[in-house]
């Protein structure tokens, strides 16, 4: 692992995406570079666990019953984050990004060699959103965003990392 250095994003609500109305989305650059296999044990040992290898969905959707560890372990995806106004970023091997419940997310494009690995807070059971369409919609996404508890770890440093400073402070 390397140094803590974290960018953060802050989305507003875009197009039936709510993101997050506090916290940001945390982007680790090459935090696991040296170790992108390792990506999964070390999400585990932090207790963000109910993982998954996989890759992004072409949609946007969001999860509002949880927060969502992402962290490339082979090739490049270039993700949409916030909604269809939100913002473009591209991930490479080793990068990991930290999505408060609410975000939005979408893959734009993939190398044929991109897999990603997917993880939750003490292994919450997440949901899988749309653009909520209905007032009603959005407001049970909007209270069930409200209630997710925050991690107690960060998904790569554990319990003195940056994501604690970041959120906890908010």
């Amino acid at each position: 692992m390397t140094d803590h250095s974290v960018q953060t994003y802050y989305f507003e609500p875009n197009h039936g995406i709510p993101n997050h109305p506090t916290l940001p989305v945390l982007l680790y650059p090459q935090a696991l570079q040296a170790q992108p296999a390792d990506t999964e044990s070390i999400f585990n040992q932090n207790h963000w666990l109910n993982s998954w290898t996989n890759g992004v969905f072409d949609y946007h959707h969001y999860h509002s019953n949880a927060h969502e560890v992402l962290g490339v372990i082979s090739g490049h995806v270039t993700v949409q984050l916030g909604g269809e106004e939100g913002q473009s970023v591209t991930l490479y091997a080793g990068d990991v990004v930290v999505l408060p419940a609410g975000t939005g997310h979408k893959r734009i494009s993939a190398s044929s060699d991109f897999r990603m690995v997917g993880a939750y807070p003490d292994g919450m059971s997440y949901n899988t959103r749309t653009a909520t369409e209905t007032e009603k919609e959005h407001a049970t996404a909007l209270a069930e965003i409200s209630h997710v508890p925050l991690p107690k770890m960060d998904p790569i440093y554990g319990p003195q990392g940056p994501l604690l400073q970041y959120w906890h402070s908010v």
